[in-house]
């Protein structure tokens, strides 16, 4: 039997547990609680496949980083804090993200695939380029590349 991501997070869970880690718990609880909510989301329950479970890893870090931000923009660093403690626990299991030369290589080729030439070929590219950048990259800085790569 392969070890898939959801089993991963599942057996740290209860490492962490075992090593009463407060954060690392609750965090996993709620990842492992997201990944649940999305296999019987839809019209018939389903086992993720290792790129969904990706994707929700990816979803639940960037709803810390927006909460952090939210938090300290509100004066409130304690919660800040909390949420950034929460982020670097989700990142262990994210695929190390791409550099700014990488990801400008990636909307260029993206263009080029599609042959644009005007922002009304903006969903086109930043569809190729989502594929290849896989969730090694947020998509509001794709979208940035695309709209500046398109417009300049």
């Amino acid at each position: 039997m392969t070890d898939t991501l959801k089993s991963t997070l599942q057996r740290d869970l209860h490492d962490a547990m075992r090593a009463r880690e407060a954060v690392t718990v609750g965090t996993l609880r709620m990842t492992l609680t997201a990944i649940s909510n999305e296999e019987v989301a839809g019209t018939s329950a389903r086992e993720l496949s290792d790129e969904e479970t990706l994707k929700v890893l990816a979803k639940e870090a960037k709803k810390r980083k927006e909460s952090a931000a939210a938090y300290r923009d509100a004066s409130r660093p304690e919660l800040a804090e909390r949420e950034e403690a929460e982020l670097v626990v989700l990142e262990a299991y994210l695929p190390e993200q791409l550099g700014d030369d990488e990801l400008t290589a990636i909307v260029d080729r993206a263009v080029k695939q599609v042959g644009a030439t005007s922002m009304a070929q903006m969903g086109q590219v930043m569809k190729a380029a989502q594929a290849e950048a896989a969730g090694r990259a947020d998509g509001g800085v794709i979208a940035a590349k695309v709209k500046a790569r398109l417009a300049g």
